[in-house]
């Protein structure tokens, strides 16, 4: 994947909880730690918004094939999706007692 991990380095430590691994370092481990978070926030914990995270996922995955003003029409959209990341993280850290 070709985008610039600058991009995303605000939410990996967030993104890295929530997907329980360790930070990514890579735009590619970042859409795959994206989808566990999604899972994880969604699915297990019940967290309203969950679902965004799977549609930063997409559109970051389409972002990567994509070039010049699509690209940033695609990277800032994804970057709008994740935006309550850390506060779904926060309630989510309250429910395991982190």
């Amino acid at each position: 994947m070709t985008i610039a991990p600058s991009i995303l380095a605000k939410y990996t430590d967030d993104l890295a909880f929530a997907a329980e691994t360790s930070p990514a370092q890579t735009p590619a481990e970042f859409v795959t730690q994206l989808d566990k978070a999604a899972y994880n926030l969604g699915a297990l914990a019940r967290i309203n918004g969950a679902e965004d995270l799977e549609t930063a996922s997409i559109l970051l995955t389409e972002a990567n094939d994509a070039t010049g003003e699509e690209r940033k029409v695609l990277l800032k959209r994804a970057i709008g999706y994740l935006k309550d990341l850390p506060d779904m993280v926060a309630e989510y850290r309250g429910m395991v007692g982190d």
